[in-house]
């Protein structure tokens, strides 16, 4: 068994500030980000190389798809950075199911209707803090433009 002598241990060279080579674009530097800004507003199809963020494949219809990101996108001076993803190898996004649009539905009618009232409004509701919507804290009645309304049903769709 060797021995070892205080020169035979290698140094290992450290670069604090190395951040495993990714490449680093900023604003509308990355390999086909003014066609991949152009595709999300619209003016041109989508493109079938180049690098997007997270958001811009969600705009395109787009996920990651499990890929690795291969660069970052820096942004405010560098303070702020963002992943870039190849296009070519994203994949369309999944579509919800009826049964999980159904559970986002009644989770979002948790949220927003009022336990007091039972009134389902467009937006959240106070519930942790105050426990009831404001037109019952305050003993008024609802804006008709803040609340759900629901076309009263034409049939009752029984057979008798």
């Amino acid at each position: 068994m060797d021995t070892l002598v205080k020169g035979d241990v290698d140094v290992v060279d450290v670069d604090p500030y190395d951040d495993d080579g990714f490449p680093e674009y900023r604003n509308l530097q990355a390999p086909g980000a003014v066609a991949v800004r152009a595709a999300i507003r619209g003016k041109k199809p989508v493109p079938k190389e180049g690098l997007a963020t997270r958001r811009q494949l969600r705009a395109l219809g787009l996920s990651p798809g499990g890929q690795a990101p291969v660069a970052r996108l820096i942004c405010r001076g560098g303070t702020r950075w963002a992943w870039l993803y190849r296009v070519d190898l994203a994949v369309p996004k999944r579509t919800p199911t009826l049964a999980q649009e159904a559970a986002l539905d009644r989770a979002m009618a948790a949220r927003q209707t009022c336990p007091t009232c039972r009134i389902r409004y467009y937006a959240c509701l106070p519930l942790r803090t105050q426990g009831r919507c404001d037109p019952c804290e305050l003993g008024i009645e609802p804006s008709p433009d803040t609340v759900m309304s629901y076309p009263a049903p034409t049939s009752h769709g029984l057979a008798a």
